[in-house]
This record gives structure tokens, C-alpha cells and sequence, in this order.
């Protein structure tokens, strides 16, 4: 079916287009959803009517959503779920799931505005995207665990690799910037060192991070032990 958009479709087209799609999608999602229309003589005329009003529509939503984005990209949310020894869950964490969880977080949204690359079957950290509007689209961390104490253990982790990352790019612009403006082999040689020496603080700080889940796993497992006893 030939359909015209209304708005913008991710890996689908913009505004405007005339795009050929499956019958089932175009009946069972983008015609109710009204996010296009078939694309008939009369409605491509309505289309071209309307276009001035819906793009200003569009717009003001984007803007509205644009200034929700700002608040809310990058955040984290806590899943508590039954999981084996090997961290599988039992179970998966739906689209469903966390629609609720970032709603009950201050920002109401749908489970059709959650996109899951790949569905949340384990205990870790998992990036999340959340569509706030077709063309505003906001990143956030779901911290799947079995207990509050795994959870802050998996967020410190994130936190220190992002501190050793962080640590790590300066370190090497410091290294390009010597290298450009000084010619002297002492001075490139120095510069060398310090790319090395935040590349060990990367090191030390992944280690620190494995070590301390390790035993907060086998903290948790002799804690399971005692309940079973």
C-alpha cells in the first residue's frame, strides 16, 4: 500500500513522502495512529492543504518535546528481577515495563515510544532509546538486578568507567596538542607518559569495578545461602 506521512517515521521517511508499505503495518499502525494517509488523488490534495497547519504542529511538539529531553537524557532506572547464578533473568524486561518505570519517574510515556534494539533478558546495564517525538529521540540506562545493593554496585561501575574514560580523552588531546605545537622530543616524550599513565588509571579503575562486584556477588550469594538454611 502507498501511503503519504504525516509526520516523521524513523528508517521510514519525513513529512511529506509517498512510501510504499506492508497492508497489515499501514491498517493495523499508521492509519489508525494517524501518521499517514493512503495516498489517494483526494487525500494527497487534503496533504497539501493541511501541510502549512502540520508543520507547525509538528514544530511546537518538537520544541515542547526538545525541552523534556533536557531533563530526562541520560537518566537511570532501577529494575529489580529474579535472575539465575549466570544473571539470566526469568523472564524479560518489556517495553511495557519501562514505559512505567519512566512515568512513574515525572515523564508520561507510552510503550510504543520505547525502542528496544535488543530485548532486556539479564542483570546489567542496558541503554534504552525513548522517541519523545518523531524527531526528538533521548537515551537512558536501565540498571537491571536482583537487589538494591547489585543495582548501586552496577551504577558505580558505570560511573568510574565513565570517569576513567573521561580521564583518558584528556589525556590524549593533552598528547595531540603537544605533539602540534611542540617539536621538541622531551616535550612529545612527556606527553606520551601522561596517555600512558591515564590509560593505567583506566585499568586500575576497571579492576576496582570487577572487584567490587565480585564481592558483592559472592556477598549476595552467602546471603541467599543463609535464607535457603
Amino acid at each position: 500500500m502507498e501511503v503519504v506521512l504525516l509526520e516523521r517515521i524513523e528508517k521510514l521517511g519525513q513529512m511529506g513522502e509517498v512510501v510504499r508499505v506492508k497492508d497489515g503495518y499501514a491498517r493495523n499502525f499508521l492509519l489508525p495512529q494517524k501518521k499517514a494517509l493512503r495516498a489517494t488523488k483526494t487525500n494527497m490534495e487534503r496533504f497539501e492543504t493541511d501541510r502549512a497547519q502540520l508543520e507547525a504542529s509538528n514544530l511546537e511538539r518538537r520544541s515542547e518535546a526538545e525541552s523534556v529531553a533536557e531533563k530526562v537524557d541520560d537518566e537511570s532506572y532501577i529494575v529489580l528481577r529474579q535472575a539465575g547464578e549466570a544473571g539470566q533473568l526469568y523472564g524479560s524486561v518489556t517495553t511495557r515495563d519501562i514505559a512505567k518505570l519512566v512515568t512513574e519517574g515525572g515523564m508520561t510515556i507510552t510503550r510504543n515510544q520505547v525502542i528496544l534494539d535488543t530485548p532486556i533478558k539479564s542483570v546489567g546495564l542496558h541503554g534504552v532509546r525513548v522517541a519523545l517525538h518523531p524527531e526528538v529521540t533521548v537515551s537512558v540506562t536501565i540498571n537491571v538486578a536482583r537487589t538494591e545493593d547489585e543495582a548501586e554496585r552496577q551504577a558505580r561501575g558505570e560511573a568510574v568507567g565513565a570517569e576513567a574514560e573521561r580521564l583518558a580523552e584528556e589525556a590524549e588531546d593533552a598528547a595531540l596538542a603537544a605533539g602540534e605545537v611542540f617539536e621538541d622530543e622531551d616535550l612529545a616524550q612527556a606527553a606520551e607518559e601522561e596517555l600512558e599513565g591515564a590509560a593505567g588509571e583506566v585499568e586500575e579503575a576497571a579492576e576496582t569495578a570487577a572487584a567490587d562486584a565480585e564481592d558483592g556477588a559472592e556477598a549476595d550469594d552467602g546471603d541467599t545461602a543463609e535464607d535457603e538454611d
